[in-house]
């Protein structure tokens, strides 16, 4: 499972949603470092269970983590690379509503 989760933390997972799916599994501390209070993360089914994150913030560009489709096969995911592509084809009146919501 690969969960990039761009929301701020909040008073239901104040440590992000990563720490609130970990738990379920396993336990331990975790915190957001200072100024990254997002995170990317990749999850492997291995023996014992393993996560990869990234915490980021905004403007940072998005890492590039594996979809495991087995413990040991994954496919990479370039979410950054994937994410700007999509984003120079998206028609312009979209780009218009995103860059500038209005009130």
């Amino acid at each position: 499972m690969l969960v990039v989760d761009l929301f701020p933390p909040s008073p239901r997972d104040p440590q992000g949603i990563h720490k609130a799916i970990w738990d379920e599994i396993h336990e331990e501390p975790f915190e957001l470092p200072t100024g990254k209070p997002l995170t990317v993360a990749a999850y492997s089914a291995a023996d014992p269970p393993t996560a990869y994150v990234e915490p980021v913030a905004v403007g940072d560009p998005l890492p590039g983590l594996p979809i495991f489709l087995d413990p040991g096969i994954y496919v990479p995911a370039p979410l950054e690379s994937s994410y700007q592509t999509t984003w120079s084809k998206c028609p312009d009146a979209v780009r218009e509503v995103v860059e500038n919501p209005g009130p």
